[in-house]
């Protein structure tokens, strides 16, 4: 490796580990980052597809939030490859948590959001977060916007906007790999 190549390569590790930024393309990232604790769901005004939920109760498994709405392309663009990992993970101990912040008024319909579960064959649990309060919380700026915590509750990984579906789920699979193995 060419001493060119060698300081490239400890730069991005440098810049990934102080979250600097998230990904460097070529660069398989481990997981280093520990953004706090994961915020409580706030002020949640109903839950489709799963009794409520909260962080406590999570403990001990990986959970991916990710901050959707239904009418947003960047969302509908993302929401195949979360569905699929809600699929090929859950039964390893993922659970993905759709948080849904409505970006227009008719968003906000109880109804009209679950038409959309419906359509879009969305079968992890959705919190309707019209008030925006967990969106706050998470300190949240974007859609989507994808945050992975481990099993001691801690975000260690978050993505905004579409992209980087490789390397989400490379995380999801270390942050599995943590697990201990059932006999």
């Amino acid at each position: 490796m060419s001493s060119l190549s060698a300081l490239c390569k400890k730069i991005s590790g440098i810049l990934l580990t102080a979250g600097i930024v998230t990904s460097v393309p070529g660069h398989a990232t481990e997981i280093t980052a520990d953004y706090g604790l994961a915020p409580e769901f706030q002020q949640v005004q109903g839950w489709m597809n799963s009794p409520p939920l909260n962080m406590a109760h999570l403990r001990g498994k990986v959970v991916l939030i990710d901050f959707w709405t239904y009418t947003c392309i960047n969302c509908l663009h993302t929401l195949p490859y979360v569905k699929q990992w809600h699929d090929r993970y859950r039964q390893q101990g993922l659970v993905v948590i759709g948080v849904h912040t409505p970006e227009f008024p008719e968003e906000k319909d109880t109804a009209n959001l679950q038409a959309a579960i419906q359509r879009l064959d969305v079968r992890f649990p959705v919190a309707q977060d019209n008030d925006y309060a967990t969106w706050n919380a998470y300190r949240n700026r974007y859609w989507p916007a994808l945050y992975l915590i481990n099993q001691q509750g801690h975000i260690v990984y978050q993505h905004f906007g579409e992209g980087n579906y490789a390397q989400t789920e490379s995380m999801i699979e270390q942050l599995l790999s943590r697990n201990p193995k059932s006999h």
